[in-house]
C-alpha cells in the first residue's frame, strides 16, 4: 500500500491522534468517506456540461430559428444576448 509499512502507518496514526484527538476521529473518518464517495460518483458520471451560459443561449436561439424556417412560419423574435 504505497510502500508504507506497519511502522509508518502506526506512526501516522499516533500523529493524527495527537493533533486531532480521539473525539474528532469519527468526524474525520466520516468526512473522508463522503469525499471519496462523491469523487467516485463524479468520475463515473457520463457527461459534464461546461458550456458557458451565453453559448447555450446562442445555440437555443439558432435552433429556434432553424425550426421556424423548417415550418415556414413567422420569423422568430429576435433576442439579443448580453
Amino acid at each position: 500500500m504505497f510502500g508504507l509499512g506497519t511502522t509508518e502507518l502506526i506512526l501516522i496514526l499516533v500523529i493524527v491522534l495527537i493533533i486531532f484527538g480521539v473525539g474528532r476521529l469519527p468526524e474525520i473518518g466520516s468526512g473522508m468517506g463522503k469525499a471519496i464517495k462523491n469523487f467516485k460518483k463524479a468520475t463515473e458520471e457520463a457527461e459534464i456540461d461546461i458550456t458557458p451560459d451565453e453559448a447555450k443561449e446562442k445555440d437555443k436561439l439558432q435552433a429556434d430559428a432553424d425550426a421556424a424556417k423548417k415550418v415556414g412560419g413567422e420569423k422568430p423574435e429576435k433576442h439579443t444576448v448580453a
